[in-house]
């Protein structure tokens, strides 16, 4: 349409000037004596216009014929441009394919020709070393960082990544705590950062950043509550031998982070400083929030050997435990324990039969058998003895 426009515009053109020719009776007079020239103002126009771009076109050939050399060297850059940008990516894609030999001879041609020549730098430093070229790789992250100040970031997040990978967690944080002197730390930072903390053992920044990445939903639910408990466990045993310090920390505990294996943990080692009223609490915290599928039967047979306290609390909080499951055999152990220990022989040997018609275990013929001593039923005892020495035998 727009063509169709221009061409009857042109027409248009075309005819208003041929009118205008046919009623212009003008006429030039050019004169230098001796002589004098008379033509017709048409002509004149005629002739003016072509001499014009007669001139122009002269003046343009001469001005493409000079420039030639110019043009030529333009040329040749713009191509050394194109193969030394065609080099570059050629060197991204080998390195992502996993042929670290190419990619670094690739990224060292485009280094030279001075193409991204902070990027090449980094790309030859990871594919120097993924080849374990370990004075290659250093040398490259040293171009890095002199040859282009744009790349400093990146040049740190590789650095940091590197140094994890070899396990020096000390200089990954160390290249990390730059990285936040200049731009802050992003989610990808924060990632290696939590893998620098777990290598040096700082359980309590693990767990800072661990909840800092959930709260941006940059790790699974899943991953980042086997990550805390991981890091409670090894907290729990750093305290095991100061009861002060342990259950200060149990008490700042979250109890969304108070999983089964964190109590079991912190159980076990209360138990072991003796301070059994607090681990009785804890247990019973934690197993009288637990559903079915959370129940922990391990909570359930250090509360049976717990001797401190009332034990007849006990009793009735674990036959509570016993109402919800009435077929598990560490609650029945349990009980059989704790009646022992209040010298209820009855339901003692009545708990722990029950507890070898849902599982037999070794640990319930011991009691049985202990029992059968107290009792001063000899025979017996050495039966449940037999059956605890055959079970250890297997």
């Amino acid at each position: 349409m727009k063509a169709l426009f221009w061409l009857l515009a042109l027409f248009a053109l075309a005819v208003a000037v041929a009118l205008g020719a046919r009623y212009n009776d003008g006429y030039v007079l050019l004169v230098m004596p001796p002589y004098r020239s008379e033509i017709s103002l048409n002509l004149f126009i005629v002739a003016f216009a072509a001499l014009v771009f007669a001139l122009y076109g002269v003046l343009r050939a001469l001005a493409l014929t000079f420039g030639l050399p110019q043009r030529a060297r333009e040329y040749r850059e713009r191509r050394q441009h194109d193969q030394a940008a065609a080099v570059f990516q050629d060197a991204v894609r080998l390195l992502f394919e996993g042929r670290f030999g190419q990619a670094l001879k690739k990224a060292t041609e485009a280094h030279k020709a001075g193409t991204a020549p902070g990027l090449s730098a980094l790309i030859a430093a990871r594919a120097a070393q993924r080849m374990r070229e370990t004075q290659k790789q250093q040398g490259w992250m040293q171009r890095a960082k002199l040859d282009d100040p744009r790349t400093e970031a990146a040049t740190l997040m590789l650095e940091a990544e590197m140094m994890n990978e070899a396990r020096q967690f000390s200089d990954a944080l160390v290249a990390l705590d730059r990285l936040q002197a200049k731009q802050g730390r992003h989610i990808a930072a924060l990632r290696l950062e939590l893998r620098a903390r777990q290598g040096v053992k700082d359980w309590d920044g693990v767990l800072k950043l661990a909840r800092q990445l959930v709260k941006r939903d940059a790790l699974p639910v899943e991953v980042v509550r086997e990550i805390c408990t991981q890091a409670h466990l090894a907290n729990i045993a750093r305290r095991a031998d100061d009861l002060g310090q342990l259950t200060t920390y149990l008490r700042a505990l979250p109890d969304e982070e108070r999983g089964n294996r964190v109590a079991l943990a912190a159980a076990r080692s209360l138990a072991a400083l003796n301070a059994e009223v607090e681990a009785q609490k804890l247990i019973e915290t934690v197993l009288d929030a637990s559903d079915d599928d959370a129940w922990a039967p391990k909570l359930v047979s250090i509360y049976g050997r717990l001797a401190a306290g009332d034990q007849m609390v006990r009793i009735a909080k674990a036959e509570a435990w016993l109402r919800r499951h009435p077929k598990d055999a560490s609650i029945l152990l349990a009980l059989g324990r704790m009646c022992f220990r209040k010298r209820l022989w009855g339901k003692a040997q009545t708990y722990l039969d029950a507890s070898l018609a849902v599982e037999v275990t070794q640990e319930a013929h011991l009691e049985l058998a202990r029992l059968c001593d107290q009792l001063e039923r000899t025979e017996e005892a050495n039966k449940h003895y037999r059956a605890s020495a055959l079970l250890d035998a297997r």
